[in-house]
């Protein structure tokens, strides 16, 4: 092995998660390991090399010079083994390994979880992760290898994406709601209606929708109930609060039940584009292209869309 029998692939690993992270416990909860470990594995790694790696502070953990050049050479080692890995993987074509997946709460749980359910039963070689935000996690600072995102991307370069759905949406409110109320006739008519809204920390989402010549317009309602989460709005509607804007994804089996009748239009309008994305600095592993693809498949003709 020569100069090789000097490499501590466990102690540089740990390293470069300790300074991604930003401290040992988040370097300890990415890898599964303790706090100590990471700390007894860093200070291994810079007794060998005989140098300093990390400033560390109660309250922070911060590359050296001389640790940040090392950072920045170990990441492309890592890289190339990685690739290396990925490349006997891809010719096996047997997604493997571990697999962190984020997706929105809602539509992550209704939409998107069923399809990993099923990926996780045809490759039991495959370990799965998956966590449920409606923040936009950082996928490199988190260890994320896949992200099921809704609405605009952000302008970063180092993520790469592929569109799998776009939504559509309806205003809509329960029959009981409007025989009592009545059914506005054009989007002003709205103004005198109980509206429940999406909105959080005091901002209300608007609505696209189709005005009275067919165009597509933005409505910020003055909405009465505001909610921010999608599944409680479903729930207000089908209670009879008031009228509000779903999409088909979560309202679907409520319209066709009649439990949620359509207002304004029968014309569905596609408001929110979803994307799956991954970190451009990663190859597209099999396990990474496995879960892309068949998201890709799944949401082609999704069965809530139909008709």
């Amino acid at each position: 092995m020569g100069a090789m029998d000097s490499v501590d692939l466990q102690g540089i690993v740990a390293f470069v998660h300790a300074v991604e992270a930003g401290s040992f416990t988040a370097a300890g909860e990415r890898l599964h390991v303790t706090k100590s470990a990471i700390g007894k594995s860093v200070a291994r790694l810079e007794q060998r090399l005989g140098i300093r790696l990390l400033n560390r502070t109660t309250r922070s953990l911060n590359p050296t010079s001389e640790g940040a050049s090392y950072y920045e050479a170990c990441v492309r080692a890592l890289a190339e083994i990685e690739a290396g890995q990925a490349l006997l993987a891809s010719r096996r074509q047997i997604p493997s390994g571990r697999l962190r997946v984020d997706v929105p709460l809602a539509f992550g749980r209704r939409c998107v979880a069923p399809v990993l359910f099923g990926i996780s039963s045809r490759f039991p070689e495959l370990t799965i992760e998956i966590s449920f935000n409606d923040r936009r996690v950082d996928l490199i600072e988190e260890g994320i290898d896949v992200a099921v995102r809704m609405g605009d991307l952000d302008d970063s370069l180092s993520l790469a994406a592929r569109r799998i759905y776009a939504q559509r949406s309806a205003i809509c409110a329960a029959p009981a709601y409007l025989e009592k109320h009545g059914r506005p006739q054009s989007i002003d008519d709205l103004a005198s209606h109980s509206v429940i809204g999406y909105g959080r920390e005091g901002v209300v989402h608007p609505w696209t929708m189709r005005n009275a010549n067919g165009h597509l317009t933005t409505f910020v309602p003055k909405a009465r109930l505001v909610l921010g989460h999608g599944e409680p709005m479903l729930d207000a509607a089908l209670a009879g609060c008031g009228i509000t804007f779903l999409p088909t994804w979560l309202a679907a089996e409520s319209l066709r039940r009649g439990e949620l009748e359509m207002v304004l239009s029968d014309c569905l309008v596609e408001n929110i584009v979803v994307h799956a994305i991954w970190p451009v600095t990663r190859a597209l592993t099999p396990k990474v292209r496995v879960v892309v693809d068949a998201l890709v498949d799944h949401f082609s003709a999704p069965p809530w869309d139909a008709a």
